[in-house]
């Protein structure tokens, strides 16, 4: 079966001890696509840096919430560096990780707002779909991408959230919803019936390791390799196979960040 680990971080410190290790084991654990997604500056170019290395991965550039500067100055600073990383590697395949956060910061909400605003327009600017981070922050996601988001250029949820409003919400503009680890764990009480929400043609698989790990891994080191048992859950609950899984979202994430 072949996989295609649509959110990761190999640039993360957790794998500076073996990061070249760990990328040969998953391409033998049937991992042949992977892509690594910025956050900030340091990881996008990290990402795009590792992208330009391996032929079987691809990179995002963008600013997290939780990583946007304290001003809209700065911000419009980091942004024009952020626009040159775009320009630098044919290897970027999309814009985030992006987005509101206001589980972790509830004090800069307006300013995650321009961040967010400016970073789809850049997404816009280059035809480009984005990656989107949502933590308690559905309505006014929803709203800014109802605003400006590319009729002809989507992107997707990433690391999906157990809130049926904002997958109902994202579908219903066009939008993936990737699914990663929490899906497999026990205290998920309705994970079941969030992957019942999402379309076959609408889901991708994600590790956004080395955070995340499914069961039976969950507090060690993830890695795309566990992707496995996340296609697992997927393929039970829809009455599939995981080879069937494995294929459809595999063929999903070629689609959305149009990889030949």
């Amino acid at each position: 079966m072949e996989i295609f680990d649509s959110h990761a971080h190999y640039d993360d410190e957790k794998f500076d001890c073996d990061r070249e290790e760990v990328l040969k084991f998953i391409q033998k654990n049937g991992v042949k696509k992977v892509i690594s997604a910025g956050y900030s500056l340091d990881s996008s170019r990290k990402s795009i840096e590792l992208s330009d290395k391996y032929d079987f991965i691809f990179s995002t550039c963008g600013i997290s919430p939780n990583d946007i500067p304290d001003s809209e100055e700065e911000f419009d600073k980091q942004l024009m560096e952020l626009e040159e990383l775009v320009k630098s590697s044919k290897k970027i395949v999309a814009i985030g990780e992006i987005g509101l956060d206001y589980y972790w910061n509830k004090d800069n909400k307006e300013i995650q707002k321009m961040s967010f605003i400016k970073q789809i327009e850049l997404a816009n600017k280059y035809s480009l779909p984005i990656v989107i981070h949502c933590r308690e922050a559905i309505q006014d996601t929803i709203s800014i991408l109802k605003e400006c988001i590319n009729p002809n250029k989507k992107g997707v949820f990433h690391c999906c959230p157990f809130n049926e409003e904002l997958i109902k919400q994202g579908l219903k503009l066009g939008f993936y919803i990737s699914v990663a680890g929490p899906v497999t764990y026990k205290n998920s009480k309705n994970a079941n019936e969030i992957i019942n929400l999402i379309p076959l043609d609408r889901i991708l698989v994600e590790t956004d390791c080395p955070y995340l790990s499914p069961e039976p891994k969950r507090g060690m080191r993830n890695d795309s390799s566990n992707l496995k048992y996340i296609i697992e859950k997927i393929a039970e609950q829809k009455n599939l196979s995981p080879e069937q899984i494995a294929e459809k979202t595999y063929n999903n994430t070629i689609k959305l960040f149009d990889i030949s």
